[in-house]
């Protein structure tokens, strides 16, 4: 479960990196509050949002079982455990 949480959260950063790379190609002050003004944060967390819905729409489309199947849970037979099967 913590792989999805941190691909999420990679996802959200990519903008504020590719910002900061950009600061750091022009010679820019990185750490300099007058390099990240409001608005532009502002900006750059809505298109981190942005992103991170696109994931997790295609995330739901693109993932987990094909289309009419049925999912059978796990279940004990003759005192040993069975895993779940797609059929």
């Amino acid at each position: 479960m913590i792989r999805p949480v941190l691909t999420e959260i990679g996802i959200f950063l990519i903008p504020f990196a590719v910002y900061a790379l950009f600061l750091i190609a022009t010679r820019s002050g990185v750490l300099s509050s007058a390099s990240w003004p409001t608005h532009l944060v502002a900006k750059l967390v809505l298109g981190s949002l942005l992103l991170v819905i696109i994931s997790f729409v295609m995330l739901a489309q693109f993932s987990g079982a094909p289309p009419n199947s049925t999912y059978v849970p796990a279940h004990l037979e003759n005192g040993k455990l069975v895993d779940g099967v797609e059929k």
